[in-house]
């Protein structure tokens, strides 16, 4: 089981994710733009999950000593 700063470290990642991909924030997003010829939001929620998961990652892969 995970213990000490890792697992405060998920329950942060957690509660960034989950105020990033509410409405309030979400909203800033959800404009009549394109990036490379993609919709500003679509491509900002891939951006914002791609970058969660990357975190994540990061953050399983390295040593808590």
């Amino acid at each position: 089981m995970l213990r000490g700063m890792t697992s405060a470290r998920l329950i942060a990642l957690f509660l960034f994710g989950c105020a990033l991909l509410n409405f309030p924030l979400l909203a800033l997003w959800d404009k009549d733009a394109t990036i490379l010829g993609v919709p500003l939001f679509p491509a900002a929620l891939f951006i914002i999950w791609a970058g969660m998961i990357a975190v994540l990652a990061w953050l399983m892969e390295t040593d808590e000593r």
